[in-house]
């Protein structure tokens, strides 16, 4: 439930940064390094660096999600999980949105900086990133806030966006600022890796299921209803563990490696609750929990890359 509630105003912003979901945001930095790692090509700047542009992103995306779902009227009094800092009235919109400006600056002087320090002046590689930048830069406002009509996070393409840039572009666009070079193997890991992020976004979207339905968020879990939401996510499970096993027997790698399935007990455990409970502080743990095995799985199997 949604309460207004008074909070130094140094935490309204933690609260709207929403700083739990950045292990999310970190999962697909990882594991591309891990591959990098993996053929020799690890550069601890290039790292420092990715790690903080995705992070500088993510934060841009948390406050774009909370300016653009209290605006809409998505966020009511009804509404399950944490606080949104404007919906409650913490922060006004007006501050929310210089809050935006300010971390799409960041996120702009991070990202050309991570350029030139991974390309140099190879300025037809920084030209490419530099417009799949731009690109997940208005991917990240444009989920909840939308220009000119309905946000895409309202039309059911959310899955899509996460599965792209959570997935393929944060793993594959890793490993490229390494190595400069692409190759098909590494698209198993990386499609892993957005499957299981879906699955993350999908966990928040059945719990806030009969809310969104109200307010007009048309989520894919509200298009596919609530049973077939959790049959889709058992999908997105299958999936990632299936294209994991293809992907450590085609190398293969040691046991170390094959830890990263590990995380199929407390995945498969968050995908039962999910099917059993409709509770939304136990579904929120259950968002934490897929969320945190995601990290985990990208830790492991790149631990188990750099190792081989």
């Amino acid at each position: 439930m949604i309460h207004s509630i008074k909070r130094p105003h140094y935490q309204a912003w933690l609260l709207a940064a929403r700083p739990r979901t950045l292990p999310l945001a970190c999962a697909s930095i990882l594991l591309g390094s891990g591959l990098a790692a993996h053929v020799g090509s690890f550069n601890p700047g290039v790292f420092l660096l990715t790690l903080l542009t995705a992070i500088s992103l993510q934060i841009l995306s948390n406050l774009a999600n909370d300016y653009g779902d209290a605006v809409s009227g998505a966020d009511d009094q009804a509404r399950i999980g944490p606080a949104r800092a404007v919906s409650s009235g913490l922060l006004s919109p007006q501050a929310m949105r210089r809050g935006m400006i300010v971390a799409a600056a960041v996120a702009v002087l991070l990202g050309l900086s991570l350029l030139l320090t991974a390309f140099g002046d190879q300025w037809r590689h920084i030209v490419t990133f530099v417009l799949l930048g731009a690109a997940a830069l208005l991917a990240a406002v444009t989920y909840t806030v939308g220009f000119g009509g309905t946000p895409y996070g309202y039309r059911g393409l959310g899955d899509i966006s996460v599965f792209i840039f959570f997935g393929l572009l944060g793993v594959l666009g890793t490993y490229y600022l390494y190595t400069q070079q692409l190759s098909w193997l590494p698209l198993l890991p990386a499609a892993t890796c957005g499957l299981l992020a879906t699955a993350v976004l999908n966990v928040n979207n059945v719990r806030d299921i009969e809310s969104d339905a109200r307010n007009g968020k048309i989520t894919l879990a509200v298009r596919l209803g609530r049973a077939n939401a959790i049959s889709y996510h058992w999908v997105l499970l299958g999936m990632a563990l299936l294209l994991t096993v293809i992907y450590l027997l085609a190398l293969p790698v040691p046991l170390v490696g094959w830890s990263c399935l590990l995380v199929t007990k407390p995945l498969t455990d968050a995908a039962r609750t999910l099917r059993r409970s409709r509770d939304g502080d136990v579904l929120t743990g259950m968002l934490k929990k897929t969320a945190i095995s995601t990290l985990i799985y990208s830790m492991l199997l790149s631990i188990g890359l750099a190792l081989f």
